[in-house]
């Protein structure tokens, strides 16, 4: 059997314990109805004829599963290497998905979501704190708040006072964004702002902004578009501007004539990185791009739709919209919440939930600073990295403890590392303050002592870890009880078979070939070849080989693929049957037919032998195993789960 494809199987099975009831013991142990429902509604997900047979029959299959876990913790089964080894694989594989705070992610989630089915048109006021004399640039950002609150008009002001460059023409006017368009800082304060309103003035390391809610309207998603880009070269005058206008009109005309808008922008689009592919942009929402392309672009009222030649600070563009990729509007779309945390993540968002994360293992872990004065500690590191004569330094040495944090001791000689690796701002701009590296510091190790330490504070990441691990036993514990036994046992099956051996019988069966193919059209086309020419089947199946899987054996008449019930006959080809889920298809080659039953042979049965030979080693194994862990059912508690 193959192992990757059981353990989703038995992982499906399991899951992580939570305080409930009791519904069963075994032995010592302990297992609470909550688990149990857990673990049974995700297995039966159509609903039952019968829910109490249903849920008595899973429960017994579940308490079996518990006891082979249990047996193989008891062996210490966890501990060999080669189930340590995929273990430690897997946290490796999955812990960035874990490494956010998960309550303040799903909080940022669904703020995201909610952000990301409204559009607002944005006009902006900024004013620079230059060579940080913050003071003036905050009184005159006050100023024109202060005029703002009066009345006075937003755009007028902006194209007076912003130092935006763009805002002498535009007057302010960023044009609409969405979710994600800008930095977060600036995004909450726009989404916070009512329509017609203004926001507060909000602190960058740049300045002081002040944005404006103009209007609101549902999402319009996404853009595909081509677009041909005839860009102005360096320091063109306005002659040549005017003539690469004269040649945008003149592809334009060539458009509306009617040729290829794709041959026209590989020839002529400036735009090199597009033009090879007929001009076919990315996929684009609002915001990304000029507000006046933008503006060109959206007034498209349908696919196929393309612009006059418009200009921008660019050049001259003409853009054909091919389609529009409209908004997720589920809250419940996987796939579009697996991408929103990719963004968070890559996105300034991260840095809330880092800041829960560096509180919430502090506080757990226990974070206590050493005990030392921080200009001798200053003093000391200046002296080993900027060689600087040792004064107060003298007191500090490299075995003092700067914090701890849980059973991690960070001492000086660690912290001098550390900074002589990250004592230069990232930017090139200098170095950070001894105070900015230490916090840098704490933070680096509150994030690996969260990393190594995930399981106590990541409840999800918790369970699907255990999932994986009783996985792994549970796979290791059959495979050495039943399946390597099974296996090997020739004299125990052959024994099986005379025993029984009137039930390895044949029903009626035919000699066939099935091929098993990837999609309906390599099907369709691998069956008529077979059946012009089934004799060389082989030869048809050996080039298609990536595609095809060709399985030769004696088949009873209802395992054989067919849309309907058939009366096989020696020759016969059978209609490929595609499966609708994922497009595979499958049709047989019948070579012989035996219309009578028949008795199998020790070889034909030996699939069947082993199957039953593997029941009645787990059906005794699994008596002694309630014999050694005594299973005792609450049955008032069950009877409550099956109401």
């Amino acid at each position: 059997m193959n192992k990757r494809f059981f353990l989703l199987i038995i992982i499906s099975a399991l899951s992580f314990s939570s305080f409930s009831q009791t519904l069963f013991t075994y032995g010592p142990y302990a297992v609470q109805a909550d688990e149990f429902v857990k673990a049974y509604n995700k297995n039966n997900t159509a609903p039952a004829a019968n829910k109490e047979k249903a849920m008595r029959d899973y429960l017994n299959l579940y308490i079996n599963s518990r006891l082979k876990i249990r047996e193989a913790l008891e062996r210490r089964y966890d501990t060999l290497p080669q189930i340590t080894v995929e273990v430690t694989n897997l946290r490796n594989q999955i812990i960035e998905n874990f490494m956010s705070d998960p309550q303040t992610m799903t909080r940022l989630t669904q703020e995201a979501f909610a952000r990301s089915q409204k559009d607002i048109h944005v006009a902006h006021i900024f004013i620079a704190a230059n060579n940080n004399d913050t003071a003036a640039a905050f009184n005159q950002a006050g100023s024109i708040y202060e005029r703002l609150q009066k009345g006075e008009d937003f755009a007028a002001l902006a194209q007076q006072f912003s130092q935006d460059p763009a805002a002498k023409t535009n007057k302010g006017d960023m044009g609409w964004i969405t979710g994600f368009t800008l930095p977060y800082v600036f995004e909450n304060a726009v989404y916070a702002t009512a329509p017609g309103k203004y926001s507060a003035i909000i602190r960058s390391k740049a300045g002081y902004h002040i944005f404006k809610n103009i209007a609101e309207r549902k999402a319009v998603g996404k853009m595909k578009a081509k677009q041909i880009l005839l860009a102005f070269p360096p320091g063109s005058d306005a002659a040549a501007q005017q003539k690469i206008a004269k040649k945008a009109d003149s592809i334009y005309k060539r458009l509306l004539a009617g040729e290829s808008f794709d041959k026209l922008a590989t020839a002529f689009s400036n735009d090199y990185t597009t033009a090879i592919t007929g001009g076919t942009m990315p996929d684009f929402g609002v915001g990304q791009y000029d507000p006046a392309f933008e503006a060109k672009v959206w007034g498209l009222a349908k696919d196929g739709a393309v612009t006059k030649p418009f200009l921008t600070s660019h050049g001259y563009h003409i853009v054909k919209r091919t389609g529009i990729v409209p908004v997720v509007t589920d809250a419940n779309n996987k796939s579009n919440e697996q991408e929103l945390r990719q963004k968070i993540n890559r996105d300034q968002r991260w840095k809330e939930s880092r800041e829960v994360i560096y509180n919430n293992v502090k506080t757990k872990a226990g974070f206590q600073p050493g005990a030392y004065n921080m200009n001798d500690l200053w003093a000391y590191t200046d002296s080993l990295l900027d060689r600087r004569p040792l004064g107060t330094g003298k007191n500090i040495s490299p075995d003092l403890v700067v914090f701890t944090l849980g059973d991690t001791a960070v001492k000086v000689s660690d912290w001098i590392t550390y900074a002589q690796a990250f004592r230069y701002k990232p930017d090139g701009s200098g170095r950070k303050t001894y105070e900015e590296v230490m916090t840098d510091h704490v933070n680096a190790v509150v994030m690996q002592y969260y990393r190594d330490h995930l399981e106590l504070f990541n409840a999800d990441f918790r369970n699907q870890m255990n999932e994986f691990k009783e996985g792994n036993l549970f796979f290791e514990i059959m495979q050495q009880e039943i399946w390597n036994r099974t296996g090997t046992d020739t004299l125990e099956q052959k024994a099986l078979y005379e025993a029984n051996k009137s039930k390895y019988n044949w029903s009626k069966s035919a000699d066939a070939v099935i091929f098993f193919c990837s999609d309906k059209e390599t099907a369709e086309l691998l069956f008529n070849q077979v059946k012009k020419n089934p004799a060389k089947w082989k030869t048809y199946t050996d080039a298609l080989v990536e595609k095809v899987v060709a399985d030769s054996s004696r088949y009873e008449w209802p395992q054989l693929p067919s849309k309907t019930r058939i009366v096989p006959y020696t020759g016969l080809v059978t209609t490929p049957l595609i499966n609708p889920t994922d497009n595979t298809a499958s049709f047989a080659y019948i070579s012989k037919v035996y219309p009578q039953p028949a008795q199998r042979t020790f070889n034909e049965a030996k699939g069947l032998v082993i199957n039953d030979y593997q029941a009645l080693l787990e059906e005794q194994w699994i008596k002694r195993l309630r014999e050694k862990y005594p299973v005792k059912v609450d049955e008032k508690v069950l009877e409550e789960l099956m109401k």
